[in-house]
């Protein structure tokens, strides 16, 4: 990645603390750059997670600000999409996948705060296998349908299928929440030589620039797919969210003061326990 891109992407970011009165806590890549299967041309997919000042999240009447902040497309190809500390901690309890993949990011532009590394210490104890799966499967099987049916198919769409199902592959295996970059879901799931050998073959030609848009359906690659999204068709099940917030409730309040500098009342640890969750209040 260039300096210049890196550069750009620094300042967007300081350009939205400053507009929108935020701190960012963690910004990183998503998206196929992030997966390690990125064209010459593809798109910067930054993602963030921001904290506002505290009177915000304390106030009777919440603002009308929404609790997601979106930069669309710009003159480099960089999109940026963040969520609200709040949001992000919702998501968190359950298990959303693509949270935990941005956790696992390779790509890290930002990380403030002792923020980034206590979410992901609170991961073995909120990470839900079927809720993962169930987003995972989702994915694959509607990518399938609107892709890769009939005997031509969109050629780079092969890459938005195979990623879900390895995954939920992995998931299969016991061996915890989905990497983020496709080459270890590869690594870890893909024992046929043969499929392996198409895969890298398609892969090589992807980040190469090459044009895959419509052709013949890859009969290793096809039959593959269709055979692993049957055999784990309703193995993923989207569970309501049972884990006890409590941790996360103590994270938000020690990131705020950390942060903001502020402390949140007396005794916090009585507070907490006798205080309606601050997670759960719905934005207007």
């Amino acid at each position: 990645m260039s300096l210049s891109i890196t550069t750009h992407i620094q300042s967007s970011l300081s350009h939205i603390e400053e507009k929108e009165d935020v701190t960012v806590l963690y910004a990183c890549e998503s998206g196929s750059r992030a997966w390690g299967f990125e064209s010459t041309d593809s798109d910067y997919d930054v993602r963030f997670i921001y904290l506002r000042r505290t009177p915000w999240y304390l106030a009777l009447s919440r603002p009308q600000e929404r609790d997601v902040i979106e930069r669309k497309l710009d003159s480099n190809n960089v999109d940026l999409s963040g969520w609200d500390v709040t949001k992000t901690l919702e998501l968190f309890r359950n298990s959303n996948p693509p949270l935990l993949e941005w956790l696992q990011s390779p790509i890290v532009y930002r990380s403030m705060s002792s923020f980034p590394d206590a979410l992901r210490g609170l991961i073995p104890q909120y990470y839900s296998p079927k809720a993962c799966m169930y987003h995972y499967l989702h994915m694959a099987a509607k990518n399938f349908r609107e892709y890769l049916k009939g005997d031509e198919v969109w050629t780079k769409k092969y890459f938005y299928v195979l990623r879900p199902t390895l995954a939920s592959m992995w998931i299969e295996k016991g061996l915890g929440p989905a990497p983020t970059e496709f080459q270890r879901l590869l690594d870890g799931v893909i024992t046929d030589a043969g499929l392996r050998r198409a895969i890298d073959t398609l892969m090589v030609a992807k980040k190469a620039g090459q044009e895959l848009r419509r052709g013949p359906r890859i009969e290793i690659i096809s039959s593959f797919l269709e055979e692993q999204l049957a055999r784990l068709d309703g193995k993923g099940v989207r569970p309501a969210a049972t884990q006890d917030p409590a941790d996360l409730e103590k994270l938000f309040l020690d990131t705020i003061i950390e942060v903001n500098g502020e402390a949140v009342g007396h005794r916090r640890g009585q507070e907490m326990a006798t205080a309606p969750s601050l997670l759960s209040h719905p934005y207007p």
